[in-house]
């Protein structure tokens, strides 16, 4: 009798698996967007900046920062004292160098035309007369009055006659030679750049308002001392803003002019504003880590609640369908390229063979394969490290 006990108590006891515990979604209907998520930079539509064109200092401030003001308005005064200063000695070295060409046509000074016009006349005189002579002692020689040698002699005046007189017509025709006439030519050349700067600055020293807008920075004081080149202020038209996106290298395939974009910025986060891809990259560039192109739309701004410089979230929509079916992207799985669902069907797993389109990042598109409302598996939500995995025909528990 306890052999029998014992032979009974050892029989193994098989007790059937459970089901499975998975989660579920449903396959609804609705929108599905593909994004691409970056960020940007808020720039005025139409944008002015004035900076000092000499070193100076702030002679007067029409405006303050935050001010609207009209196309032509005078925001602006710099102390031009030496600038005027400088434009009169650029003056004076532009007439100058207008004295010195003009003796470069005329030959030379009113004197040194006056001198080389009387040395002239000179000289063609004693040409003259020196021919005259040679003539004279020819005919003598002819008659036995004079001899070979006083013959030799006036021949040898009438050449240096004509040498010197050739001398003072080259003179008068090639007055200047060519290096000093590229000197005179060149120092008229910087006098007049010379003074056209002067003349730019001084333009730029009264600054006005190129357009009707506002004077969104002002980062100088009234009389405060600023270095060429310094900022003075800066003007936008804020109406309108342009959204400079940064899109990161991978996605700029996906971009086209037209998509939708909209912008969201932190410091008004129930705000969204809506635009559209205006220019897309025509070079990739490095900014910080990335390699990104440069996408812009223009956004409206007619509250001027968005201001220029701050950097803001950008969605752009690379495409998007409504009314579709759609389901939670980790339903889906792959067998051999081929996408695949598990639908709880009665407590039971089936497979079902989809045809997908638009994803995301948490949703996909389902074009066949399933109906509206369908539910499918998701993942097992046993936590037991011998959890089974999901297969066709597999009884399954929905949890939460």
């Amino acid at each position: 009798m306890i052999g029998i006990l014992a032979s009974v108590a050892i029989i193994p006891i098989f007790t059937r698996p459970g089901p499975i515990k998975i989660r579920t979604t449903m396959v609804q209907r609705g929108l599905i967007r593909s994004v691409i998520s970056t960020n940007g930079k808020l720039e005025p539509i139409q944008n002015f900046e004035a900076h000092s064109p000499a070193a100076t200092t702030v002679k007067r401030l029409f405006v303050k920062e935050g001010d609207h003001v009209r196309q032509g308005q005078l925001l602006l005064q710099l102390d031009d004292a030496d600038l005027r200063s400088q434009a009169a000695r650029a003056q004076r070295l532009i007439k100058a160098a207008q004295a010195e060409q003009a003796e470069l046509k005329t030959g030379g000074t009113h004197e040194e035309t006056l001198t080389l016009e009387a040395q002239l006349i000179k000289a063609r005189s004693a040409r003259d007369t020196a021919k005259r002579n040679l003539e004279a002692l020819r005919s003598l020689q002819q008659q036995g009055a004079a001899s070979q040698g006083e013959v030799k002699q006036a021949e040898n005046e009438l050449q240096r006659a004509e040498a010197d007189l050739n001398l003072l017509e080259q003179k008068k025709k090639d007055r200047y030679s060519q290096p000093e006439v590229e000197r005179v030519m060149a120092e008229a050349a910087e006098a007049q750049a010379a003074y056209d700067a002067v003349e730019d600055a001084l333009g730029k020293s009264n600054v006005r308002a190129p357009f009707d807008g506002i004077v969104y920075a002002l980062p100088v004081k009234q009389g405060a001392f600023v270095q060429t080149g310094d900022l003075l202020l800066q003007e936008g038209d804020l109406s309108k803003m342009v959204v400079r996106t940064f899109v990161d290298e991978p996605d700029i395939g996906r971009l086209a002019i037209g998509q939708k974009i909209e912008v969201a910025w932190d410091a008004l986060p129930s705000r969204i504003w809506n635009g559209t891809v205006s220019t897309v990259p025509s070079t990739v560039k490095l900014r910080s880590s990335r390699n990104v192109g440069e996408v812009t739309c223009t956004v409206d701004n007619h509250d001027l609640r968005l201001l220029p410089n701050v950097n803001v979230s950008v969605t752009i929509i690379t495409a998007e369908d409504t009314g579709v079916l759609t389901v939670q992207r980790d339903a889906i799985r792959m067998d051999d390229t081929k996408p695949y669902v598990y639908q709880v069907v009665d407590g039971r797993l089936e497979r079902r063979f989809v045809e997908i389109s638009l994803q995301n990042l948490t949703q996909v598109e389902i074009t066949s394969g399933l109906p509206e409302n369908a539910v499918v598996a998701l993942a097992s939500a046993e936590v037991r490290p011998e959890s089974r995995p999901l297969s066709d025909g597999a009884r399954v528990h929905v949890v939460p």
